[in-house]
């Protein structure tokens, strides 16, 4: 039996936070449960998940068995819902990948990684703590630095500008793709395409 994958999207829960920056980890998650035609339900760990499979497998056959999860508590908790999900469903690190917003990256952009720091990411600091370890996957899409002198944190906190938005299907969808890329064809294979110069 192949090991099933844990896909995080890191977000804020409820509405007035649905169109910020920070929640870019959720729409993520949402399309491609919307890919799959998946219906979120409540789990136990504090989550809404999808049970999904994402991609094809070379010869036509579906791709790896993923959950998708978008944690219900703030960011800054998330940890405890991937440790969570990640031992109930008897996941590995190396298949738990976490989608999530970086300032360090222009807008529009996604790079992907594994282990590493959190650089200042509350979110990714809690589930380094909770899992206890930093060697899981990360999809980090690109927010960009905020403006002039405006603090990070409210930065992360405000929703995408009008021009971004223009733009912030496209990132979505590219981000997407690099998740099921990174499940189907792995993690080198899918770094060498997004990260790829133009």
């Amino acid at each position: 039996m192949t090991t099933p994958w844990l896909v995080v999207g890191l977000g804020n829960p409820g509405p007035a936070y649905a169109g910020n920056r920070h929640n870019v980890g959720h729409m993520v998650i949402d399309e491609l449960a919307r890919r799959s035609g998946a219906r979120f339900t409540s789990h136990r760990s504090r989550a809404q998940v999808a049970d999904v499979r994402l991609g094809v497998l070379p010869g036509g056959a579906p791709g790896p068995r993923v959950v998708l999860a978008r944690p219900t508590t703030f960011m800054n908790v998330s940890g405890g819902p991937v440790a969570g999900l990640s031992q109930y469903l008897q996941v590995p690190v190396d298949h738990v990948l976490v989608v999530h917003d970086e300032l360090d990256i222009p807008f529009a952009e996604v790079r992907l990684k594994a282990g590493g720091g959190e650089g200042g990411h509350n979110g990714l600091r809690s589930v380094s703590s909770s899992l206890g370890t930093r060697d899981y996957l990360r999809v980090r899409v690109g927010v960009g630095r905020p403006p002039g002198r405006t603090d990070p944190a409210d930065h992360v906190l405000k929703d995408f500008t009008s021009t971004e938005r223009k733009d912030l299907p496209w990132l979505v969808d590219a981000a997407a793709d690099a998740v099921e890329m990174v499940v189907v064809q792995g993690l080198l294979a899918a770094q060498q395409r997004f990260h790829a110069p133009g």
